[in-house]
């Protein structure tokens, strides 16, 4: 699945996913969109420098989830949400609820939608476009880390290890 590709290509283990259930872990890293509009659209002003920019970005992207401590707790939205993408990243192995199993799809497909929007304002350097995208995706995302966080709520029980990441 596509999910665990992304979740290897990070190196996400139970360590940094521990790491990444800090609500500061999860809320700073929704800056990577909008430091990576900035770094492309500064082009425009600096040249071929905006690709440091946007390595800049990317290497954010990956230390986040590894930057901040272990919560002091896990019983909280954002942390929930983080367990909750842990739960439908393993849907493979520890079958989902039939009512999770396809919305979370479409607001990624919604999320992914938005991002094609901002690379297209991207390149054409128009706001709106990319003004949209950005809202799109940001909408898709938190509306689907809402759905994990429900989805860990159905699921906490389900195995002795999902149930000791909440605490």
């Amino acid at each position: 699945m596509l999910d665990n590709k992304i979740a290897n290509l990070f190196q996400m283990d139970s360590a940094t996913w521990a790491r990444h259930a800090n609500p500061w872990s999860v809320f700073t890293r929704t800056s990577v969109l909008p430091l990576l509009i900035v770094a492309v659209w500064s082009r425009v002003w600096i040249g071929g420098w905006s690709v440091v920019l946007v390595i800049v970005a990317l290497v954010w992207n990956w230390v986040n989830p590894r930057l901040f401590p272990k919560p002091k707790s896990t019983n909280n939205w954002a942390s929930r949400a983080v367990l909750g993408e842990r739960v439908w990243i393993n849907r493979d192995t520890v079958p989902i609820p039939k009512h999770h199993r396809q919305f979370p799809n479409l607001l990624n497909a919604i999320a992914f939608l938005g991002l094609l929007l901002v690379i297209w304002g991207l390149i054409v350097l128009s706001v709106w476009p990319t003004l949209m995208g950005f809202v799109l995706t940001l909408v898709g995302k938190f509306w689907f880390l809402d759905r994990m966080v429900w989805l860990y709520s159905d699921m906490q029980d389900a195995t002795p290890d999902y149930r000791s990441w909440l605490y």
